[in-house]
Formats: structure tokens, sequence, C-alpha cells
């Protein structure tokens, strides 16, 4: 019975994240990037914990009234997509049309990539950019580079999201997870940093979002090219 009052909270807490979204997109809708964006970085804190927990109590057999993969996927479309990409069209960082079609490349392309099969690979990585617009948009209002250098960052990563390029799982992926894990850890860090001090431009944490950002997004694909071939 413990066992399965142990995998029920993990169900509960994946659930807070719906709750958290809708914090985050009230925020939102008042322009209070930096009050969004720290609710939706609890809520990434959330994902990133209720995974683990869930396999550790193996959620699917203990209590598998509830799909929590299904509750997983919606609350990470809310808050990995739906949000950032509304925050990044209504915040004024790409103006007229490509706001438009850098809100109509987010959505659209990542609904469909949630929806794909084949999005995991053997090694618990992603094939493809795992449509993390929340951590991208995020470093974009920290560094807040050119509108064009934004819309290609952002046609580039949607165009990814339809390829075999891997990108990593911190907590998943195992090879160089003793660098991964630190490094993500360290990117949360340099976030909060970086919306308490409400992405003022001398703020330290913009480099180190960036650093860490680099890691994140490369280190997948340093992988796939080092990989050893059968």
């Amino acid at each position: 019975m413990k066992l399965r009052m142990k995998a029920l909270s993990v169900h509960l807490l994946t659930a807070t994240g719906a709750v958290l979204s809708m914090l985050a997109l009230l925020a939102a809708a008042n322009a209070q990037w930096s009050n969004m964006f720290l609710w939706l970085v609890i809520a990434l804190i959330v994902d990133g914990v209720d995974g683990p927990l869930a396999r550790r109590y193996q959620v699917k057999l203990n209590w598998p009234t509830y799909d929590g993969v299904l509750m997983d996927l919606i609350i990470d479309y809310l808050t990995y997509v739906f949000i950032p990409a509304y925050a990044l069209f209504m915040s004024g960082l790409l103006p007229g049309w490509t706001g438009w079609i850098a809100i109509i490349a987010i959505t659209y392309g990542s609904v469909i990539y949630f929806a794909d099969t084949r999005m995991k690979t053997k090694d618990n990585s992603f094939a493809g950019f795992p449509a993390c617009w929340n951590m991208v948009v995020l470093v974009l209002f920290a560094l807040k580079p050119n509108f064009w250098i934004i819309l290609l960052i952002v046609v580039a990563l949607a165009a990814t999201m339809f390829s075999n390029v891997k990108f990593i799982h911190p907590v998943r992926t195992e090879r160089w997870r003793w660098i991964s894990l630190p490094v993500c850890a360290a990117w949360v860090a340099f976030a909060v940093w970086a919306v308490m001090d409400d992405f003022h431009a001398d703020s330290v944490a913009r480099w180190g979002l960036l650093l860490t950002s680099l890691w994140l997004m490369f280190a997948g694909l340093a992988q796939q090219l080092t990989e050893r071939r059968g």
C-alpha cells in the first residue's frame, strides 16, 4: 500500500505542472516576463524530478489508473511550447511578420514532434530538437540578440525537430552524464539568477546561460559524431 501511495504521489506531483503553467500564463498576460519564467523554471524542475521518481516507484505498475506519460505531455506542451511561444511573440523581440513565423513554427512543429513515436533514441536521448522552447526563449530574453538572429535560431531548431540530429537528455543519457547533469543544474541556477535580476544587461548570469546552453544544445551532436560504428 505504501508503494501504491508513493506512485500516486508522483502522479500528483506531475499534475502540479498544470497549476504552474496557469500561473506562468497569468504572468505572461500581464507582461510580467520574469515572473512567468520563474514559474516555468519551477515547472522545469518538477518535470526533471518526476521522471526518476516515476521509474523508481513504477507508477505504471503501482498506479496504472492515471497515464503519467499523457499527463506529462499535456503539461510539457503548455510549459515547454505554448507559453514560451506566446511570450516570444508578445515581448516585441520579433517584430511584425517575424513573430508570426516564429509562433507558427514553434507551436505547429512541436505538436507534431510530441506525437512522433520516434522522438527517443536507444540511449534515451532525443532524435531532433526536443521542443525545449522554454529554455531557448529564456536565453533569448536574457541575451536579446538581433531579431534576425532570433528568427534564424527558431527556424533552425524547428527544422531540426524533424531530423535525426541527436540531443541529450541530461538525466537519462548516460554518456557524459557526469558533465551534462551538473551543467543542467548550473543552467537552472543561472536561469533563476537571470530571472531574479529581471534579465539585467550587465548580469553575469547571461553568459552562464549561454555557455551551459551551448553544451546542452551540442553535446548530443558531439556524441553522434564520435560514437563508434558497428
